[in-house]
């Protein structure tokens, strides 16, 4: 049927001489992008509430207002389309730790990565619970990206951290510890919100209120691994 048609392929009636046209070929990529946005974020959505087993991509395609082909036509597969999710989710993680990059100063590093993850928690609950469900059934459908994707850019923080140890300028603390820590505590934020809002006696916190904590858990973090500012030592 027409309608079953992707957006993409449904737009894409022009002539040879129109699709040659560098406008088009934005607009068309534009239009792929967004549609693989509104489909991942709909996944995200569902793969969390249900999880891989219990999600599927008729699921999705409803959540999503689409005919199932159109989800198919970007992810072949319910498979291909879970991981799409875990791996767009570690990219944001993986960016949220480029403060490490840009400052030898532990303070501002660790403090930095401690807000961005705090500000991935309050914009994409959903995305950490769907990686905390994976992980607490074992990463079966995930080993690799743990493997070859997450370790490594593990080992590169723990270099720093224990750069900064050997300087003096963290306390003498176990660096994966550290970001283990850092990554339970940013998290429950996220994956415990139901928690939270039940303890707090609140539906869920403010913009206010969050950015608050978000102070309050920084603050805490700093001072759990003694950190100090390399200009403390001038």
């Amino acid at each position: 049927m027409r309608d079953d048609k992707p957006v993409e392929e449904a737009a894409g009636s022009e002539t040879p001489h129109d699709e040659a046209s560098p406008p088009l070929r934005r607009r068309k990529a534009h239009i792929r992008e967004s549609a693989e946005a509104h489909l991942l974020a709909c996944a995200e959505a569902v793969f969390a509430e249900r999880g891989f087993e219990g999600a599927s991509t008729a699921m999705i395609a409803e959540r999503a207002g689409v005919p199932k082909a159109n989800v198919h036509y970007y992810f072949p597969t319910k498979l291909a389309l879970y991981r799409r999710v875990l791996e767009d989710l570690f990219e944001d993680w993986h960016r949220a730790a480029n403060t490490f990059e840009g400052t030898d100063d532990p303070v501002a590093a660790i403090g930095g990565y401690v807000r961005a993850k705090m500000e991935l928690s309050r914009r994409r609950p959903l995305g950490s619970k769907v990686w905390a469900n994976e992980i607490i059934h074992g990463a079966e459908h995930m080993a690799d990206i743990l493997e070859q994707r997450v370790k490594p850019w593990l080992d590169t923080r723990v270099t720093v951290i224990d750069d900064w140890i050997a300087r003096g300028l963290l306390a003498d603390v176990d660096a994966k510890a550290l970001m283990y820590m850092i990554w339970a505590t940013t998290q429950h934020y996220a994956d415990f919100d139901a928690q939270i809002r039940a303890l707090g006696g609140k539906r869920a916190l403010s913009q206010k209120a969050f950015e608050a904590t978000t102070d309050e858990v920084v603050q805490l973090v700093i001072r759990a691994c003694g950190a100090r500012s390399p200009d403390e030592d001038r």
